[in-house]
């Protein structure tokens, strides 16, 4: 049985616009922004866990009213626009986030933070999957390079926003939180011209006659997601552990300050950022399925020897990780949008939403393990994670005539 079979008839067809860089760059920049604004939470939380009395376990609650706020919305929004574009809800997202932004800033008790968190997770769930979309539709083709470049604003985002919070929030505190609102009303505006560009787009002549590409067998799909879901667990898993409990691991591990912390996590965060572009620039021309073997299975011995490594190696490997790690992402995202195409938002969403999820339950799960041993027990645990990459053996090889996947 196909899968195509399962298709609505008034599914709208994906938008195939000529590439355009400038659309690719203001979604990049404009991740940016968002995720710089979404980082603050995490590089907070030493601040908050002082101002509040938090323990570990409260602290991975905080993670997962963010995460799982956005995880479960965005494959709702994905499936609803794959239907109905809205070219403007981008915008909306950003709205969202300022909200969430101004009452973490103002919050003075802990429910409070955690309803900040929901709202800032409501803007991702917004955010991604459209702005995904809308950068495929930019690519021209280059799908791989496309949502490398879109999701290396995001971690540069990420990285920037521990350094931001190390030199701006921390002498200042909770309160300095409110500055970064001004990003969010800055990306909004940003987001408003290419939303106008999309809907232009998608109103081109030849659009309403166009029809959805032919997709591969119900059994190939099944197998294809359930192993990438598989990947995408080792690996957001992993991650939780750094970008959640980093900053405490140093400062329990080696006694350096908050501050040194906050910059140890910034090199990681470098390090995912340059990692994604080269993932999508190489899987683009070798293929998806050799990135995804290196690099969930080629971080196995750097994981394994990081929590026995002195500070300096700590840093040198929290970095060479990162760009690893975070090199399978494109391959992952655009290897599902190929077994799924003309569900392209459904599929973003769903894999953006999956990876917050898990990492909000994730870090939730760890914070616990963490109350009850150590933080260095968790990151031995957790360092053979990577050994679950063997599963890419598993994933179906796709027609070349698929965008490319080998």
């Amino acid at each position: 049985m196909d899968v195509s079979s399962s298709t609505p008839a008034a599914a709208a067809p994906p938008p195939k616009p000529a590439a355009s860089l400038p659309i690719i760059l203001s979604l990049s920049f404009c991740h940016l922004l968002n995720d710089t604004m979404q980082s603050l939470l995490p590089a907070l939380y030493p601040i908050l866990k002082d101002a509040y009395a938090l323990d570990f376990a409260e602290i991975g609650l905080l993670t997962l009213a963010f995460q799982c706020t956005a995880s479960l919305l965005q494959p709702a929004v994905g499936l609803y626009t794959d239907r109905t574009p809205l070219p403007y809800s981008m915008t909306g997202g950003m709205v969202a986030t300022l909200a969430g932004l101004v009452l973490l800033s103002t919050a003075d008790a802990y429910p409070l933070l955690v309803f900040a968190a929901m709202l800032v997770g409501c803007g991702s769930a917004v955010f991604h999957p459209e702005a995904s979309r809308v950068a495929r539709a930019a690519a021209g083709g280059r799908y791989g390079l496309a949502q490398s470049v879109f999701q290396m604003g995001g971690n540069t985002g990420q990285a920037l926003g521990p350094l931001l919070a190390a030199f701006v929030v921390v002498p200042v505190g909770q309160r300095g939180v409110i500055w970064f609102s001004l990003l969010a009303l800055f990306a909004a505006l940003i987001l408003a011209g290419v939303g106008s560009w999309y809907a232009q787009a998608w109103r081109a002549p030849g659009r309403a006659g166009a029809a959805l590409p032919a997709r591969a067998g119900r059994r190939t799909v099944l197998v294809g997601l359930a192993v990438l879901v598989v990947l995408i667990f080792s690996k957001n898993f992993y991650s939780a552990a750094l970008t959640s409990y980093f900053t405490f691991y140093l400062i329990e591990t080696f006694g350096v300050s908050v501050q040194t912390a906050q910059l140890f996590l910034f090199a990681h965060m470098a390090g995912l950022a340059a990692g994604l572009v080269l993932g999508g620039w190489v899987g683009d021309r070798v293929g998806r399925a050799p990135v995804i073997w290196f690099s969930i299975l080629g971080a196995l011995p750097f994981t394994l020897a990081l929590p026995y490594a002195t500070l300096f190696w700590t840093g040198v490997l929290a970095v060479v990780i990162g760009i690893i790690t975070s090199s399978a992402f494109s391959a992952i995202l655009v290897y599902a949008q190929d077994l799924l195409p003309g569900r392209v938002g459904f599929v973003s969403g769903m894999f953006f939403g999956f990876s917050f999820g898990l990492g909000g339950i994730a870090a939730a799960a760890l914070g616990v393990l963490a109350d009850a041993t150590s933080i260095g027990t968790v990151y031995r645990l957790v360092s053979f994670l990577p050994l679950l990459g063997l599963a890419t053996a598993f994933l179906p090889r796709l027609d070349r005539a698929y965008a490319g996947v080998r």
